[in-house]
């Protein structure tokens, strides 16, 4: 009974925990937005206490449009121009790195694909992770991750083939995270509400398929 009494409580312990971090992160974010209206319109005439909540809104509404034009600045010539010279400020490029990981947004060479190899078995298969498609040191094959654990560098790195490298179109970094945090207890087809199928393209007919486009 006391059994029982402590496994329901787990239960609604976990289920319960995804939503309060959300609210903790969204009560964080709130607070720090909190912080910069005040940074932004402390030297207005504008009565902020009085209406905190709307400058709040205000504040996060500029962030956000200044993030929406700093990542169009990004993409052009004055930000890789930018981003050479602030190569050379110590463990710059280590951090840049580690953050580029984690965004499912890079395009290109350093786009970020889940990807099925046979790494570790011979009779079945290995989801992995390529951070780069950029060609390796052998001649038309590419790096894969296995991770063992959600630390990007926790796992096993293999050259593989082209041709022996599947591609799981749509999911993303943050994708195969959630499948590592799973433990197993959700699918990938689950985790990108897809249906299971035995038609991955090849990394090879990928990179067609993309050159095109």
């Amino acid at each position: 009974m006391f059994k029982k009494i402590i496994n329901t409580a787990l239960q609604g312990f976990f289920w319960i925990l995804p939503i309060l971090l959300i609210i903790f992160i969204a009560n964080w974010l709130f607070e720090k937005a909190e912080i910069l209206t005040h940074i932004l319109f402390s030297r207005t005439n504008a009565n902020i206490e009085e209406h905190l909540f709307l400058w709040t809104i205000i504040g996060i509404i500029i962030i956000v449009l200044a993030l929406l034009i700093i990542g169009n600045i990004a993409t052009t010539r004055l930000a890789f121009a930018f981003d050479l010279f602030i190569k050379k400020v110590p463990f710059y490029s280590t951090i840049k790195d580690i953050v580029d990981i984690f965004n499912s947004s890079k395009k290109g060479k350093n786009e970020v694909l889940v990807v099925a190899i046979k790494g570790l078995t011979q009779s079945g298969y290995n989801i992995g992770l390529m951070y780069s498609t950029k060609e390796s040191i052998i001649k038309n094959h590419y790096t894969v991750t296995l991770s063992m654990s959600p630390i990007p560098n926790g796992g096993f790195m293999f050259e593989v083939h082209q041709d022996d490298i599947l591609v799981i179109e749509g999911a993303k970094f943050n994708d195969n995270l959630n499948y590592l945090l799973s433990m197993g207890t959700k699918s990938m087809t689950e985790i990108l509400n897809q249906d299971s199928n035995n038609s991955l393209i090849s990394f090879t007919q990928w990179r067609q398929k993309h050159a095109s486009t």
